[in-house]
C-alpha cells in the first residue's frame, strides 16, 4: 500500500497544495496557522511538509522536475532556505515519531535506495544501507519523499513509528 501512495506522491502533493492555497485564500486561514501546522506535522512525520504539502514546493518541483539532475536538486533545496517550516522540520528529522527504518535481515546491500535518494546522491557521506556512513533520512535536507522506500526491491526500508 505504501508503495502505491509513494508512486502517487506528486498527485497527493498537488491536491494538498491546492487545499492549503484554498484555505488561505477562501477560508481566511492565516499563514501563521499554516506554519504551526507544518511544524506540528514535522514533530510527528519529520520533514514531510516540503514534498507532500507545500504549495511552493509543488511549484518548484513542477518547474524543475523530479529527475536526478544535481543542479535541479540543489535549486530545489536552495528555495527552502528561507522557509521557517523547512528549518524546524529539517531539525525534527532526527527526533520525529516516524522514521525510515532498515531491516538488516532483508537488505541485500544493492544500493538502489542510495541511487534514488537525493541526499545520498549529492553527498557520498550519507547512505541508507551502508551503516559506516551517516543515515541520509535523518539529515536536515531529507524531505521524506520516500522514493528510497518505494524503490527498495526487498522491502527492507519502511517508513514507520520508531521503537
Amino acid at each position: 500500500m505504501i508503495k502505491n501512495i509513494i508512486k502517487k506522491r506528486r498527485v497527493i502533493h498537488g491536491i494538498i497544495s491546492a487545499i492549503v492555497i484554498g484555505a488561505v485564500m477562501y477560508l481566511n486561514v492565516g499563514i501563521g496557522s499554516i506554519l504551526i501546522f507544518g511544524m506540528v506535522t514535522s514533530v510527528i512525520f519529520g520533514k514531510v511538509f516540503c514534498r507532500w504539502m507545500c504549495p511552493l514546493g509543488f511549484v518548484m518541483e513542477s518547474m524543475l522536475g523530479t529527475n536526478k539532475d544535481t543542479k535541479n536538486i540543489q535549486m530545489y533545496n536552495y528555495h527552502k532556505m528561507g522557509c521557517p517550516i523547512a528549518w524546524v522540520s529539517g531539525v525534527m528529522n532526527r527526533f520525529s515519531l516516524f522514521k525510515i527504518k532498515k531491516d538488516t535481515t532483508k537488505c541485500i546491500d544493492c544500493g538502489i535506495c542510495d541511487s534514488n535518494c537525493y541526499i545520498a546522491t549529492l553527498n557520498n557521506k550519507y547512505s541508507l544501507y551502508n551503516e559506516k556512513k551517516g543515515n541520509s533520512s535523518t539529515q536536515y535536507s531529507c524531505s521524506k519523499c520516500l522514493v528510497c522506500v518505494g524503490e527498495c526491491p526487498t522491502g527492507s526500508l519502511k517508513y514507520t513509528l520508531k521503537k
